[in-house]
């Protein structure tokens, strides 16, 4: 049995766990939400998500994980006055995606170098792409340019 303090029964990340748990047996998920962060002025709470469902709730490419963390979000703003966003994480996915991307855009940027050809990369959430533009936006011989509409944009690394 795994024992979590929870937080202000008010606070957006307490308001959060309630609204997935609720989500989760309505659905037989089996899973559990955690808080992991409460947030402050600058970055938003976060809850992690662990269980025997998980890989379901992560879904292709974490496809399922951000529609889930849309819906809360929703539930959230009709609940909660002002900002009630919150992050939602299942297995530490979003960290592991997070470095994947990073190494991807690292490897991407060392081929585009050494042929001379730009490389568009598959579609990516927002958040990717951001993680490809900060890990290249030092590289001294690469540049990133994102393109496309919707869940159609892609980055472009191009030499400088």
């Amino acid at each position: 049995m795994r024992v979590t303090r929870l937080a202000d029964s008010g606070s957006v990340a307490a308001r959060g766990m309630g609204v997935l748990s609720t989500l989760f047996g309505a659905m037989n998920v089996d899973a559990y939400p955690t808080i992991r962060s409460e947030g402050d002025g600058e970055n938003w709470p976060v809850i992690d998500v662990a269980g025997e469902d998980s890989g379901l709730l992560i879904g292709k490419r974490g496809e399922t994980l951000r529609a889930l963390q849309f819906v809360v979000n929703m539930v959230l703003s009709r609940q909660v006055q002002g900002d009630s966003h919150l992050i939602i994480d299942v297995e530490r996915y979003r960290e592991r995606r997070a470095k994947s991307v990073e190494a991807l855009a690292t490897r991407v940027a060392e081929r585009v170098v050494s042929t001379g050809s730009s490389v568009t990369l598959e579609p990516m959430s927002p958040a990717e792409r951001r993680v490809v533009h900060m890990t290249l936006a030092e590289h001294p011989e690469v540049t990133t340019e994102s393109d496309g509409i919707g869940e159609n944009r892609r980055v472009t690394v191009m030499l400088r």
